[in-house]
């Protein structure tokens, strides 16, 4: 099995050839092809960590949509005071699917 540890938003993903992935907002549109750099390779036994080799690989991905996460809830208050403050916030993300590792 093939994978790879890709670098995506801030964080590290897990790939592989068809997986659907959620990232932070990227400024692509639907349809549009990316390519994310590597960190790991991991082909059957072999796994490949190294820069130099790393530089070689690309792991491309297709757009599929983007999208605004769930609501997080931020609440503030403060006993006796009367103070009291409500928040929301939803994360701007974009869904992908990886097509290739190569």
């Amino acid at each position: 099995m093939v994978y790879a540890i890709v670098r995506a938003g801030g964080r590290q993903e897990k790939v592989s050839v068809g997986d659907l992935v959620t990232l932070d907002r990227l400024k692509a549109a639907p349809g549009a092809s990316i390519e994310l750099p590597a960190l790991l390779l991991v082909d059957g036994e072999k796994v490949t960590s190294a820069a130099d080799e790393l530089a070689k690989v690309k792991v491309t991905a297709e757009v599929i949509e983007n999208l605004r996460g769930q609501k997080i809830v931020i609440q503030k208050f403060k006993n006796k005071t009367g103070y009291k403050k409500r928040q929301g916030f939803r994360a701007m993300l974009t869904k992908v699917k990886v097509t290739s590792i190569a």
